[in-house]
């Protein structure tokens, strides 16, 4: 199977289930397909505003395997459905991720390199303002290579 093939059933099923997740006001945020065996597995990550609850990925899952027994995009070969949150350990790559991620601490590896750590405060299409020490120091995205939330056992508490 060729990189191009392989790509294609992955964007294929994204744009089948862009809309139907919509309506549920998820987000579709990764779709992976890869060989299991005899089997693929088809691992679908969700997102939306305030989070997603397991009763969001039941519901999604739902919605999931009916669009995809409609639809001839996975074809004949057995497949094993996982739908799952988006999880910390993804990098932050979109506007709505800074936004979704509110008073947490990330860390951002900066494109002229080095990095900076700091509390999100606030977002906007174009930038990330990070509070870092007592600094408030704001971000254009153009200026990050990759982010990730950093994980907090002791999370101070503070407005949302």
């Amino acid at each position: 199977m060729s990189s191009a093939r392989s790509d294609a059933v992955p964007d294929r099923i994204r744009t089948e289930l862009t809309d139907p997740l919509a309506a549920l006001s998820l987000d579709v945020e990764a779709v992976e397909l890869t060989p299991a065996g005899k089997r693929r597995v088809l691992r679908i990550a969700v997102d939306k505003d305030g989070g997603v609850t397991l009763d969001d990925v039941a519901e999604a899952t739902t919605v999931v395997s009916d669009v995809l027994d409609a639809s001839d995009v996975m074809g004949e070969q057995p497949y094993t459905l996982e739908v799952t949150s988006r999880g910390v350990d993804r990098p932050l790559t979109l506007p709505r991720h800074w936004r979704r991620n509110r008073t947490r601490l990330v860390k951002a590896a900066l494109v002229e390199g080095g990095q900076v750590t700091g509390r999100v405060l606030d977002s906007n299409d174009d930038t990330v303002t990070l509070q870092v020490g007592d600094d408030t120091r704001e971000v254009p995205y153009a200026d990050i290579a990759k982010a990730l939330v950093q994980i907090e056992f002791n999370r101070p508490e503070g407005p949302a």
